[in-house]
């Protein structure tokens, strides 16, 4: 472990939101005053043991059982622990509040034994009954981690330090991976309690939330590896990225997470270090497939030929950003290229409309308020005009996006908005499975689900799951083929994510942070202070 401030940092702690955000289950909202912080020890003055951070989302659900919301995934990952931890560098997993690996019983069962004398910041015991009620409460009926928790059965209690996993894909390679996107909660105690402060068994505890900032201390109970060592961790929630930019100009933040692309140059300039990752921040597409003309493959075909991503990318993200090629960026380990790629193609589009019969008409194009979409939005309208159609843009917050489109009342015909599931995990079947699983994608939002071609790409995800190597990877890039063939949803571009911190200190005072490391995941700073040192 490394030091800041002069302290040891746990290796497993991560400062800034978290990429869930624009999936549609966020919460939004909260204040966008850049000077809401107080005091020395916020401004990051040398001795402080104070890390302050500049987040970009906020939420009204903090519950580990069920958000996804972009601030409170990434918060969480100080407060409660799983069984296994993720390092969002490499998506490696270690051990939380298991002791070991899981030990197999036979094809379909599991062992894990909890880490002796863990106790939750409240002063409880850590026992098998809260591992049981948190896997729970995790796959609830509606809960947004079911379709990526689908191949663990059950977890039963073996004895107060042990539980019984039972799997419903035999020998099952990925089950750390899964296992940690359960956190552990209380089985004691209040959903509605856990949504406000979550009480966790890490090494940080919430001190106070507020609409505004949050505020973390050490976890005297914690008795894992990874103690916290600094006094305090504190986030200013700063939606507006011009507030953010503000508050990490001036030395009010050490950290910042979303840097906008138009502002790298300025943060460089003034002093600050920016980490650019590319990462699977997608921006996606997805067509309301209960209705003409969208219910037709080759209208759906037809608008990303239509569309300049290479401009949208050079315009709307300053060059920050590469085009799909496939369903995964090309910098993940299982990407391959699929066998049809959408590059710029105004004649391909048009004999693709003349093809599918139907004369293009108005068009109501729904984004969220992610302002990389909302500049984007401009390029679709433009290039689907140019196609025939005619295009209203209708921007809302996610919540309301959402609802409109949950209330299948027909009254859109696309979408554009973000994601990035990679904030639960990097498997393909994990990242497959948030938009085209058995959920409320494609049975409500993109009800893709009844299609044969729906069906055919699940028995190929349920085969991959199966296999190992060469044999995986085939499999799996027959499913990416079905998806970029259909395209009921489908990534326009693969955004970077951009995060500053101080390198050297601002104004030649304060504090100034090295060895800072961002991570790659759209909106999900995640950022690993492990090999942060104090300079």
């Amino acid at each position: 472990m490394s030091k800041l401030f002069g302290r040891q940092l746990s290796r497993r702690t991560f400062l800034g939101g978290a990429a869930a955000a624009g999936l549609g289950l966020t919460a939004c909202g909260g204040n966008n005053n850049a000077n809401n912080t107080s005091g020395t020890e916020q401004k990051g003055e040398a001795g402080g043991g104070t890390i302050s951070a500049g987040a970009a989302y906020s939420t009204q659900n903090y519950d580990p059982s069920s958000t996804s919301s972009a601030l409170a995934l990434g918060v969480n990952w100080q407060v409660s622990e799983g069984l296994y931890g993720m390092n969002y560098h490499d998506y490696h997993t270690f051990n939380e509040l298991a002791t070991a690996d899981p030990q197999q019983v036979d094809d379909t069962t599991f062992e894990v034994s909890i880490r002796k004398e863990a106790k939750f910041s409240d002063g409880a015991a850590v026992t098998a009954d809260d591992v049981v009620e948190s896997f729970k409460r995790a796959t609830a009926e509606k809960n947004i981690y079911v379709s990526m928790l689908t191949p663990i059965a059950s977890i039963e209690k073996k004895d107060d330090a042990t539980v019984t996993i039972k799997t419903n894909v035999p020998n099952f390679s990925l089950l750390k991976e899964r296992l940690s996107i359960v956190r552990v909660v209380p089985a004691s105690s209040n959903q509605e309690d856990m949504k406000k402060m979550p009480v966790g068994s890490g090494p940080w505890m919430y001190k106070t939330i507020s609409d505004n900032t949050l505020d973390l201390e050490p976890n005297p109970n914690y008795n894992g590896a990874t103690p916290a060592k600094d006094k305090a961790l504190h986030y200013d929630i700063l939606k507006d990225p011009t507030a953010r930019l503000t508050a990490q100009t001036d030395g009010t933040t050490l950290a910042m997470e979303m840097v906008p692309a138009d502002a790298i140059d300025q943060l460089k300039n003034a002093g600050c270090t920016v980490d650019t990752v590319q990462g699977f921040g997608v921006r996606f597409l997805m067509y309301n497939v209960t209705k003409a003309p969208w219910d037709n493959v080759k209208v759906r075909q037809a608008v990303l030929y239509a569309l300049d991503t290479d401009k949208m990318i050079s315009n709307a993200l300053s060059g920050q950003a590469e085009a799909a090629t496939c369903y995964l960026p090309s910098s993940f380990s299982n990407y391959h290229k699929a066998a049809t790629v959408y590059t710029h193609d105004t004649d391909k589009a048009k004999s693709l409309i003349k093809d599918s019969g139907i004369t293009p008409g108005e068009v109501v194009l729904r984004t969220t308020d992610n302002e990389q979409v909302k500049n984007m939005a401009t390029q679709v309208k433009n290039d689907l005009d140019a196609l025939g159609f005619t295009v209203t843009i209708q921007t809302d917050t996610s919540p309301a996006t959402y609802s409109a489109i949950d209330a299948a009342d027909g009254s859109w015909d696309m979408l554009l908005a973000p994601g990035d599931p990679s904030c639960f995990g990097g498997d393909t079947d994990l990242l497959l499975n948030w938009w085209y699983g058995d959920n409320i994608w494609m049975k409500t939002r993109c009800p893709w689900g009844a299609s044969d071609e729906w069906k055919k790409l699940h028995e190929l995800m349920d085969k991959a799951l199966t296999q190992s190597g060469a044999d995986q990877q085939s499999t799996w890039n027959e499913c990416f083929d079905i998806i970029a063939e259909n395209v009921p949803l489908y990534p326009v571009l693969f955004a970077k994510t951009s995060t500053a911190s101080w390198s050297e200190k601002p104004n030649g005072n304060g504090v100034a942070l090295q060895g800072f490391k961002g991570i790659g995941t759209t909106g999900m700073s995640f950022i690993d202070v492990n090999t942060v040192t104090q300079k």
